[in-house]
C-alpha cells in the first residue's frame, strides 16, 4: 500500500499527466512566442517541453479528458491513475508490475478492459 503525503492528499493538488504537462508547456511557448519573448529559450524549459512531447501519449484535451474518464468510478488514487495514463501499460500484469499498490484494487478483467479501452484513447501525431 502507497502512503502519500498530506500535501499530496489534498483536494487541491492534482497528479498531472505527461500529456498535460505538454499541453500547459506548449501553451506558455505559444504565449512567449505571440509576445516575442525570449523565455522559451530557457534550457530548462526546452528540455521539458521536449521531453513531455516525446512521452506524451496524449496530445489533445478530448483524448485527455477520456483516458481520465476510463477511471472516474475506480477505486484507484489519483497517483496511480496518472500513472497508469502515463506509463500505458498493454495488460493488468504489466500495470500491476509497474505500480504495485494497484495489485489488489481492481481485478485483472476489468484493468485489462481498462487498459484496451486506454490503447484505444492514444492519439498520434
Amino acid at each position: 500500500m502507497c502512503r502519500y503525503s498530506s500535501e499530496f492528499e489534498s483536494r487541491n493538488c492534482h497528479a498531472l499527466l505527461t500529456s498535460e504537462v505538454f499541453l500547459l508547456l506548449e501553451h506558455r511557448r505559444q504565449q512567449n512566442e505571440a509576445k516575442d519573448e525570449i523565455d522559451t529559450t530557457n534550457e530548462v524549459f526546452t528540455r521539458s517541453l521536449e521531453y513531455a512531447r516525446r512521452f506524451s501519449e496524449f496530445k489533445n484535451r478530448e483524448s485527455i479528458k477520456a483516458a481520465r474518464a476510463l477511471f472516474s468510478q475506480k477505486p484507484l488514487h489519483k497517483f496511480e491513475v496518472a500513472q497508469i495514463i502515463n506509463l500505458c501499460p498493454e495488460t493488468a500484469e504489466e500495470a500491476k508490475a509497474l505500480i504495485p499498490s494497484i495489485e489488489n484494487k481492481l481485478e485483472d478483467d476489468d484493468l485489462d478492459q481498462i487498459l484496451k479501452d486506454l490503447q484505444s484513447k492514444k492519439t498520434f501525431q
